[in-house]
């Protein structure tokens, strides 16, 4: 099957070569090195771009990656694992690896194979672009929603052992925003918080502290998952690269949402 675009020409450029200059252009001159994972923003380009851009810059990107994603749409089921297709952005198709994602699916008891999940949300497909620029050949699709920390761990559990019994060298990718609609202090404040549990590796501290200090963060559970897969992975660190908000854009510091570049290697 061919997943089309949702939210090209919204989201981002519909027309490719507006497209490939504007991921262009995010990229900043680094020396890449080698990541486990990573956390990047699913906004418009316009203002999430250069966070996803400066993160994608820092790190050698393999032929395929996992994406996980919040699940926006309230559609499909709750775990839901795309394991055949291709998903098309102006840039050209991107093939999902079949392969990795049947095996993720073997050793999971929560994750369901189902495209409608998948259809209308943009999460994952923003991130498409910028993996086609840098060369990443496939990638398995997997959108989440709410879910106990048990849970997350046994996703978890699945994705890292089938990652590892493959052999391969793979990037697990957390697509998620920060806070949502409060005002750039607050969201700064709000965010930081989270973040100092991204960067201690402290994937059941990160889910509590979301959810005891009511922070809007969309991927907290794509986030927890990918933290835990990374670190049965081999991960020891993790660094947050580049922070902003919405307000930096727009001009208006009331109401942000903010934005997080995190890598853990």
């Amino acid at each position: 099957m061919i997943r089309s675009s949702a939210v090209a020409g919204m989201f981002y450029s519909a027309d490719p070569e507006t497209l490939r200059r504007s991921v262009q252009g995010f990229l900043v001159d680094a020396r890449p090195g080698n990541a486990v994972g990573v956390v990047v923003p699913h906004a418009g380009y316009l203002y999430s771009g250069a966070v996803a851009g400066e993160v994608y810059s820092q790190i050698v990107l393999p032929e395929v990656c996992v994406v996980l994603s919040p699940n926006h749409t309230g559609r499909g089921a709750e775990a839901a694992i795309m394991c055949r297709g291709r998903w098309q952005t102006p840039l050209g198709e991107m093939a999902v690896d079949e392969t990795l994602a049947l095996a993720i699916l073997e050793r999971s008891e929560l994750l369901e194979e189902d495209s409608t999940a998948h259809r209308r949300e943009h999460a994952i497909e923003v991130q498409l672009p910028f993996l086609q620029v840098l060369g990443t050949k496939a990638f398995v699709p997997i959108t989440l929603m709410t879910l106990s920390f048990k849970q997350c761990a046994a996703i978890a559990r699945a994705v890292a052992d089938a990652v590892r019994d493959s052999g391969r060298t793979v990037l697990l990718v957390a697509s998620s925003d920060m806070t949502h609609y409060e005002s750039h202090d607050a969201a700064a404040q709000k965010d930081r918080l989270a973040l100092d549990r991204v960067e201690a590796l402290d994937p059941q501290g990160l889910y509590e502290t979301v959810r005891q200090q009511a922070i809007s963060m969309c991927g907290v559970i794509p986030t927890t998952i990918m933290l835990l897969a990374a670190k049965a992975l081999g991960a020891t660190r993790a660094r947050t690269v580049r922070y902003a908000t919405s307000g930096e854009v727009s001009g208006d510091f009331a109401q942000v949402v903010g934005y997080a570049g995190v890598i853990v290697e």
